[in-house]
């Protein structure tokens, strides 16, 4: 017993000191990224990228926020109505899918999930082709194709598949008596929804904001395609700040830290719901 007890420490520590070593080895990027950012371009080279600045300045940042600002709020306008409407549409969906089904729901459900194998490459083309014809159609120019509207849409329907797997195994849970007695109360398909299932939905929101919010905020290769200078996100401004003669890398580090600090926001407000949203369904369904 003596020497189970002794190894008992032991074991402890070498298992923080494990749990140290990969917080450092995460922390290390971030280190750099900091203390790049607050270099004058003098001394940001990456032969100095350990080195705390000998002088302190903020330039980078003010220089980095002028050139993200229009990016940033892009993003905003992006992200925040395309997180939703993802939201809303998987919910539906997941909850018709879970509680009440019908004739070839699970073929119907099957064909939502193959939408999350579909490579953004393998229909790029397609994709500006329809969103061209949505602006013709429209007589919008810029709108669909070149505007925000068309990257939201292009964003929301992708979305849907993961969307949907996620509320549908959440509500599988939910005990089927509460939709039963809303029936037996005389409520609707609707009215069960949004007094009964919608309520206890907030691990399931949590996850799926968390899930679109970030892949709409980090999204790159749909932005460069789909829209036009005026309405890039800060991905595709991020990009762009590079010098012509050499790369200010205080001013990409600072930007960097910039563009993250939305989606770092999201995962500290919602953070909490996030991993039970995820386990939620892991036994059903």
């Amino acid at each position: 017993m003596t020497a189970v007890a002794g190894r008992k420490p032991a074991f402890t520590w070498v298992r923080l000191a494990v749990l140290l070593a990969f917080v450092v080895i995460v922390l290390i990027p971030i280190y750099v990224l900091l203390v790049t950012s607050f270099k004058p371009l003098t001394e940001a080279d990456p032969s100095q990228a350990w080195n705390l600045p000998r002088t302190w300045t903020f330039e980078a940042w003010g220089v980095a926020w002028e050139k993200l600002a229009p990016g940033m709020w892009n993003s905003v306008l992006l992200a925040v109505p395309g997180s939703l409407l993802s939201c809303a549409f998987g919910s539906m969906n997941g909850y018709v899918l879970s509680k009440w089904r019908f004739p070839g729901s699970d073929l119907v459900f099957t064909l939502f999930l193959f939408g999350m194998f579909i490579p953004y490459q393998g229909v790029m083309i397609p994709l500006v082709q329809l969103l061209v014809g949505l602006n013709d159609l429209t007589g919008l120019p810029g709108v669909f194709y070149g505007g925000l509207p068309g990257l939201i849409l292009a964003h929301v329907v992708y979305g849907i598949p993961i969307c949907t797997l996620i509320f549908r195994n959440y509500y599988v849970t939910i005990p089927d008596e509460l939709i039963e007695a809303s029936r037996v109360d005389g409520a609707g398909m609707l009215r069960t929804y949004w007094s009964v299932v919608l309520p206890v939905s907030a691990p399931a929101i949590a996850v799926v904001i968390i899930w679109q919010f970030t892949s709409l905020w980090n999204d790159f290769l749909f932005a460069v395609f789909l829209t036009g200078p005026q309405s890039w996100p800060a991905t595709v401004m991020l990009n762009n700040i590079a010098g012509a003669q050499a790369t200010p890398y205080s001013q990409q580090m600072a930007a960097a830290i910039l563009s993250s600090i939305p989606t770092m926001l999201i995962y500290v407000l919602l953070g909490r719901f996030f991993m039970r949203g995820l386990m939620a369904g892991a036994l059903k369904g």
